[in-house]
């Protein structure tokens, strides 16, 4: 196990090694000044020059990239002059001195994601942890719905093979995947939150924390998550019935499950306490893979509801070429990937003894 795991943490940092080179090249041949989108309109040669010092802009593309290594790295080094890009300022960097040697200084501290553009001076990691809950509420929610009606129907579709109810259920899930997420965002807004507002009570746009009605406070509304959490579960929904219901036919064929049979046991103890189990390994890895993506293709969805987490975030910072919280939010996203399939790998052993890791 131990050693299992130290494979995947140094996969992994290889992994955000790639993905921190790619997205910081890819995003700094971008036309535009970063200085100039700093100062907008208010820009003279004095202060173009002064932003650009500050910030390393003034550099070469090469400079600037060791410098982005040097913000993310936990062990990082540190001129010891003021003027350097990489002067130790304590409200930039949360660190603790190692040592010092000659005008550097070696320090331990949290990874730097540096400052937006175009929110005064905010941290990206404010940024990232005023938005990333909502994103993290809203991508459980909608797995949660995806897990339990997408078992339940998968079960139900494999015990009624080739009946009407598994080709109607078969349908809706094909239909349920066929349905891009932005379109059926769109649909889901204007008809319960529109049309049958007054039956459901429910909101076109809305986030999960809202100003009361005297604007004294905010307060968590958890119907404005009703809507978005549906549409974000209906294409995992639609996978999770197919591969549970092609799954448990397939474990419906084993030789255990005819001994149960033989046995005398009920079909509803056989699915629970054999069937069940033992069909869920292609079902974890589609939840995996979706509540992943879901961190990251929640876009739309959070766009159209006007919900307030990384997905909506991500679009207004590409609006406005905000770059590093583009950059931030890349990261923390293949973060997310990562761990997520550790824990997948690990719920492979729970699910099945035979899984050993490797």
């Amino acid at each position: 196990m131990i050693s299992y795991l130290i494979n995947k943490i140094f996969y992994a940092i290889l992994t955000l090694f790639g993905v921190v080179t790619v997205i910081f090249f890819l995003f700094n041949v971008l036309p535009g000044d970063p200085a100039q989108m700093m100062l907008g309109q208010n820009e003279d040669s004095e202060q173009l020059a002064l932003v650009k010092q500050k910030y390393g802009f003034d550099k070469s593309i090469g400079t600037q990239y060791l410098y982005y290594l040097n913000d993310l790295s936990p062990m990082s080094f540190h001129s010891n002059q003021s003027s350097d890009y990489t002067y130790l300022e304590e409200n930039k960097y949360n660190e603790a001195k190692l040592i010092s040697l000659g005008s550097s200084t070696i320090v331990l501290k949290w990874p730097y994601l540096r400052e937006s553009f175009t929110k005064q001076g905010k941290k990206v990691s404010q940024v990232l942890a005023e938005t990333l809950p909502n994103t993290i509420v809203l991508a459980v929610a909608a797995i949660f719905i995806a897990i339990i009606l997408g078992i339940c129907l998968g079960v139900i579709s494999a015990l009624y093979k080739d009946t009407w109810l598994d080709k109607t259920i078969m349908v809706l899930s094909t239909l349920g995947m066929s349905i891009p997420s932005f379109f059926s965002a769109i649909i889901f807004a204007w008809l319960f939150g529109y049309i049958l507002h007054e039956f459901t009570h429910l909101e076109m746009t809305g986030s999960l924390y809202e100003l009361d009605d005297f604007g004294e406070g905010m307060h968590i509304k958890w119907k404005n998550l009703i809507l978005p959490a549906v549409v974000l579960g209906i294409r995992p929904l639609a996978v999770v019935i197919q591969l549970m219901r092609n799954s448990l036919l397939e474990v419906f064929n084993q030789d255990y499950i005819r001994t149960a049979r033989a046995k005398g046991l009920s079909e509803f103890q056989i699915i629970k306490k054999h069937a069940i189990k033992n069909a869920l390994n292609p079902v974890v890895t589609a939840i995996s893979g979706w509540f992943a993506s879901m961190l990251a293709g929640a876009v739309f969805v959070e766009y159209i509801f006007g919900w307030n987490g990384l997905g909506k975030e991500i679009v207004n910072a590409l609006n406005t070429l905000d770059l590093p919280v583009i950059m931030g939010s890349v990261l923390i996203i293949a973060l997310l990937f990562i761990i997520i399939n550790i824990f997948v790998d690990l719920m492979y052993v729970w699910l099945d003894p035979k899984v050993k890791l490797e």
